[in-house]
């Protein structure tokens, strides 16, 4: 869990984990770590519910220990920020007895091939109580945060869910007055077509019988010029 803050840097990181510690079942343990992340140092809050620790990393021990890596200050606290904002399925977590109260917060990885840990000194806090109610105030804004954040996207994706019915909807309505109208605009394509067929055949029906008409008169006219003579009457001779 991880949010921004506005203590002492504007760009700080506030995070929240809660870790399973220790390597077999009989010494696990239950912590929360709370961090608050600056681009050269990072600030710690530790509890189990009953007592709290405090690992305040300082510019100058950040600094230090990231030259040792070869590493810039802000390299190195993302890189404490990934495995303690995060929990790392593959990295093991320990919060051993430091002696006198203290305890020691490490976590493994590997780089290049190679198992690597890193160890953080953790002191008593002088007020156990404030310090895991900063803990606990922390996840229950969260939380909140969350809540309020989860309700908002819920509002909006039934509202989108909304729109987008109503668009189906429109959109299935105008499949619909397509098809009609592609239906009505091929009928009455076919209306014409089937009109336009009809005179076509007329027409040639009168061609044809314009044809007929116009050979018929034309064999009159052979049978008036083969060389007979033509049929007079008696008021003829006279």
């Amino acid at each position: 869990m991880v949010t921004s803050t506005s203590q002492e840097e504007t760009y700080a990181r506030e995070s929240c984990l809660k870790l399973e510690v220790g390597e077999s079942s009989s010494s696990k343990e239950s912590i929360f770590v709370k961090g608050t992340w600056f681009p050269s140092h990072f600030f710690l809050l530790i509890t189990n519910g009953a007592e709290a620790w405090l690992c305040n990393a300082l510019e100058e021990d950040v600094k230090e220990r990231a030259s040792q890596w070869d590493q810039s200050e802000s390299e190195y606290v993302k890189f404490a920020e990934k495995y303690l904002g995060f929990q790392q399925p593959d990295s093991v977590y320990r919060f051993s007895d430091a002696g006198n109260g203290f305890r020691k917060l490490s976590w493994t990885f590997e780089k290049e091939g190679i198992k690597l840990e890193w160890r953080w000194r953790c002191k008593p806090s002088p007020n156990c109580k404030k310090t895991t109610a900063q803990v606990l105030d922390f996840l229950m804004d969260s939380n909140i945060n969350l809540s309020e954040e989860v309700i908002k996207k819920t509002e909006a994706f039934e509202q989108l869910k909304e729109e987008t019915q109503k668009c189906l909807v429109q959109s299935e309505k105008l499949i619909t007055e397509k098809q009609e109208f592609e239906s009505e605009v091929y009928a009455k394509f076919v209306n014409v077509l089937n009109s336009k067929k009809a005179k076509l055949r007329e027409l040639r029906d009168r061609i044809s019988k314009l044809e007929a008409k116009g050979k018929l008169l034309h064999e009159e006219d052979d049978v008036s010029t083969d060389g007979t003579e033509p049929y007079h009457t008696e008021s003829d001779e006279q």
